[in-house]
This record gives structure tokens, sequence and C-alpha cells, in this order.
């Protein structure tokens, strides 16, 4: 256990932050994989709408800092290049 006040509130922050990374990185790779399966089934109408649905949480996780926003840039260029490649 931390000595200083300061450790014992800054472990507390980490603790508290790295629970909040997992879960939307873990809802990220939920959503990709729901996309990536609705791409596999060619039921194109339903994967546009996960398409933005996707984007918007690439986004989303880029600005808070859990993904580098390159990252988040290649991986919608990515999964719309596999969108457009089934049509």
């Amino acid at each position: 256990m931390p000595i200083l006040h300061a450790a014992y509130k800054s472990m507390k922050v980490t603790k508290r932050r790295t629970a909040r990374n997992l879960s939307i990185s873990s809802r990220l790779k939920t959503e990709t994989k729901k996309f990536i399966g609705l791409v596999a089934s060619k039921n194109l109408d339903e994967a546009k709408k996960q398409l933005i649905r996707l984007s918007s949480e690439l986004d989303k996780a880029s600005s808070k800092g859990i993904i580098h926003r390159n990252t988040a840039s290649r991986k919608k260029s990515r999964l719309i290049k596999k969108l457009k490649s089934v049509k």
C-alpha cells in the first residue's frame, strides 16, 4: 500500500481509468465483430447502420485517448473498404 495520500489517490484514479478504458475497448471489439458478421451475411443495410455506430464509437475512444486518432482513422478506412468490397 502507498504511504503518501497522493499516491493512494493516484492508485484509485488509475484503477477507475483502467476500468473505463477496458470497458470502451471491449465495446469496440464487440461492435466490430457485429459489423463483420453483418458484412459476411451480406446484410448491407444493417451493416451500414452498424458502421455509423462503430465510427462514432471509434471517434469517441480516440477523443478520450483510449486509442490513437490515426488508429481510429485506419480502422474506419478498413471497415469502409470491407463494406464496399461486398457490394
